[in-house]
């Protein structure tokens, strides 16, 4: 209701205040001299509002002006006019009386301003005391939506009070929704508007009651209840939430959200946002006391913040936090109304950052990274990931330096495991450690020369990398203990290798044809050499290292290690990659890309992972990708990974997306792969992802002009589980309103899943009521659209007279 309320204030209130009081007469009607009327000089109609209003030039026109001396009546008759750059007031007849300070508009009245149009039987308004009315006003707002009132009265400057207001941002003839008040009182210094009993109508039916409301009078922000949400979901049943918000000030604001779910209680909500010449952020929490299923409290909170601290020694410093908590491993499980996203997170981030940048070619931050780690006992015990307590990090970059490019970055990051203490089967460590902490240092500095021509480049580059390792490898209880890879204790290992590199390609055009269209076509061939002696590392800790994805991205990579520098490959390599691309020659769209790469090893592979298997062949996978636009509506992608030995698929993935029209839309996908690093007993590394196999398919479909489906189904084949499915009907009314029904069941862990329905009625002009499913819609139904057509915001001169 809010919304329509806005709207009508600011019709009525230009209406009443905006045009009146700041329409004057400085060029009098045709035939009438300013200067043959002193009265005229000294009126108070002549004085214009002040700012940016004090220049504005006013002009009259009518068929026919008086003025008499003995009244002080100026009249203006027939098609009369007051015309100012910014409004317009149009009337059978305006008379102006410049003792009083009266205007009267009489029979057909209409009134202009900024796209808005109110139209009615006449106006009394006193310049003097800012006081009058506007007969029978109907209006049309310039954001969309009308309404009528018996009559608009302006009793002072900053309040005006509408009677019997009726409202619609329904264009349509017959209204499909309206809101009725018999009073709204409009209090412009205070941006306030008060509806007394108002009453919200579907086809002429109340649905919605309130005895007093409060909303804002021009599109700024205003202390009162938001629009409340409901729906349904399996582990939390009914779900109702009524968010109140407080407008503070103007750069900072607080939102209180009772929400009640009904089993499991009331949970209380809050949002504080504040936005500051010098920092930013975002802090919310909920808390519920007692957890009906649960029988415990529970809560969760959520700091974002971003602090410009200024400037020390030339630089410039930031202070970034991201900090979040939750009570327990299941809150997000049981809370989660909407989605995926939330309910399967394993790590919660905590997170500050001081970075700093500014001097010369010089950035870096010091951080410090702790986690939350949320189990599911579905999966088995989680033992957390290394913290970051702190990190330290200083990068330099100049580029283009006579012609060549250095970089250098340098970190030096204090790694310690979370400790647990009798809360894990068969512990026998009684320190509660499970692995070993410590601290690492690496530097890394390259000088690369790109040569770049049209056609064709090649980038020689060199790098130095050294390493310090201090580790805390802790004493052994029973059969515990920690060690290296290579069953070692060391507590300080230094490591230095240079690493080189030669990338180089080229690029051929030539013109042709596709699917019978002009077409040019590009071959993009792409050498990349790497050389990295060899060095044992088996000796250093496991910190943040894992083993790279082979792929297009990892292919033209350094190390095939991702994460730290705990391990730096062994390499004397040629990768050969070679890319094919068609475009439409008229409109220069990519039609069709072809990728094909492939690594070839020169030495064999002496550097592993603690588990890892060596590699063995001189050769890599086939590497194989395919974009097409087969038509204006049809697109596939594809992209497989072929042993280059026993010819068995690693990992595929394809897509098939057609959207032959608006509100139409499948889309296709599979993806594969297989377990890619295996331990000597077969067992996936700890250090990698397992191997999945899934499909997904979604869709976006009109079965009549006014009823649509979408839905989407995600099934594990390696699971033999649906992991996710979404349905949703949509009906678009003759005009004005929109119902949307969705439900959607989706995995929470390995065995449980979370169910639930939302339900929505659009009014257009108005807002929503229920639950709102677009941006889950959005997020997981490629391509997808909402039935309800964006209005156009339209011009202030488009309905210009």
């Amino acid at each position: 209701m809010d919304l329509l309320f806005v709207r009508k204030v600011c019709a009525l209130t230009l209406l009443a205040l905006a045009s009146l009081a700041n329409t004057g007469l400085a060029q009098a009607a045709p035939g009438i001299r300013i200067d043959e009327y002193p009265a005229l000089q000294d009126s108070s109609l002549l004085q214009t509002a002040a700012g940016d209003k004090k220049n504005t030039v006013t002009f009259t026109d009518s068929a026919k002006a008086d003025y008499d001396n003995n009244n002080s009546d100026i009249t203006l008759r027939g098609l009369a006019q007051v015309r100012r750059t910014d409004a317009i007031l149009k009337s059978d007849q305006i008379r102006y009386n410049t003792d009083s300070g009266e205007m009267t508009a009489s029979g057909n009245t209409r009134f202009f301003k900024d796209g808005t149009l109110i139209t009615g039987t006449g106006l009394n308004y006193n310049i003097n005391t800012d006081s009058g009315k506007f007969f029978d006003p109907v209006f049309s707002l310039a954001g969309g939506g009308s309404g009528t009132a018996s009559e608009a009265e302006a009793l002072d400057e900053n309040h005006t009070r509408l009677m019997d207001v009726i409202y619609s941002g329904c264009d349509c003839p017959e209204k499909f929704w309206t809101i009725q008040s018999p009073q709204v009182d409009i209090y412009d210094d205070e941006n306030e508007g008060v509806a007394k009993n108002g009453v919200l109508y579907i086809k002429g039916v109340p649905v919605l009651w309130s005895p007093y409301l409060t909303f804002p009078v021009r599109a700024e922000k205003k202390t009162g209840f938001l629009t409340p949400t409901y729906g349904y979901t399996s582990r939390g049943g009914y779900d109702l939430a009524v968010p109140y918000f407080l407008n503070l000030a103007p750069n900072y604001d607080a939102t209180i959200t009772p929400r009640y779910l009904s089993k499991r209680g009331l949970l209380m909500g809050g949002e504080f946002r504040y936005l500051m010449p010098a920092y930013s952020g975002i802090a919310s929490g909920t808390y519920i006391n007692k957890d009906m299923e649960t029988r415990e409290k529970r809560w969760s909170y959520s700091v974002l913040h971003n602090h410009r601290l200024g400037q020390f020694m030339g630089l410039n410093f930031n202070l970034g936090l991201d900090w979040n908590g939750v009570s327990d491993d299941n809150y997000f499980r049981d809370f989660t109304s909407m989605g995926l996203n939330e309910a399967d997170q394993t790590y919660l981030s905590k997170r500050a950052t001081l970075s700093w940048s500014g001097y010369k070619y010089w950035n870096g931050y010091l951080m410090l990274q702790k986690y939350q780690t949320l189990q599911d006992d579905t999966l088995g015990r989680l033992y957390g990931q290394y913290e970051k307590v702190p990190e330290l990090k200083v990068r330099g970059r100049r580029y283009n330096w006579n012609g060549f490019d250095v970089e250098t970055d340098n970190t030096l990051t204090r790694f310690e495991f979370p400790t647990y203490f009798g809360d894990i089967v068969d512990l026998s460590r009684t320190d509660g450690h499970r692995a070993p902490d410590g601290t690492r240092f690496t530097s890394y500095n390259t000088i690369s020369y790109p040569i770049v021509r049209p056609g064709w480049y090649v980038t020689p580059k060199a790098g130095l990398h050294v390493s310090h390792y201090s580790t805390d490898w802790y004493e052994e209880f029973g059969r515990y203990g920690f060690r290296s890879q290579a069953g070692t204790q060391k507590g300080s290992i230094d490591r230095v290798l240079p690493i080189f590199s030669l990338d180089s390609g080229m690029t051929f055009e030539r013109s042709t044809t596709l699917f019978g269209k002009p077409s040019l076509q590009t071959l993009e061939p792409r050498l990349y050499y790497l050389n990295i002696p060899y060095k044992d590392q088996s000796d250093i800790p496991i910190y943040d290292t894992s083993i790279s994805q082979f792929g297009f991205g990892s292919a033209f990579a350094e190390n095939r290690y991702s994460g730290g520098w705990d391990r730096i490959n062994n390499a004397n390599l040629l990768t050969l990659g070679i890319t094919s691309r068609w475009f439409d020659e008229d409109s220069g769209f990519e039609r069709l890309s072809l990728q094909l790469a492939q690594r070839f090893y020169f030495e064999d592979q002496k550097v592993t992972l603690p588990g890892e298997q060596v590699r063995k062949r001189s050769k890599s996978d086939y590497l194989a990708g395919l974009s097409a636009a087969l038509t204006d509506t049809l697109n596939t992608e594809l992209a497989v990974q072929v042993d280059s030995a026993d010819q068995n698929v690693v990992q595929s993935y394809a897509s098939l997306r057609w959207k032959p029209k608006r509100l139409a839309s499948v889309s296709m996908s599979y993806r594969y792969q297989q377990d890619p690093f295996l331990d000597e007993r077969g067992n996936p590394l700890r250090y990698q992802l397992k191997g999945k196999e899934t499909t997904s398919l979604s869709a976006q479909w009109p079965f009549t002009e006014k009823i649509s489906g979408v839905g989407r189904i995600d099934y594990s084949i390696q699971d033999k589980r649906v992991t996710q499915s979404i349905l949703g009907f949509e009906y678009k009314g003759n005009c004005c309103w929109t119902g949307r029904v969705v439900m959607q069941r989706y995995a929470v862990s390995k065995e449980k899943a979370n169910s639930a329905i939302f339900l929505q009625l659009e009014l257009s002009g108005l807002g929503s009521l229920g639950s709102d499913p677009m941006g889950l819609l959005r997020e997981n139904v490629p391509g997808y659209e909402s039935t309800t057509v964006p209005v156009p915001v339209k011009s202030t001169f488009e309905r210009y007279e």
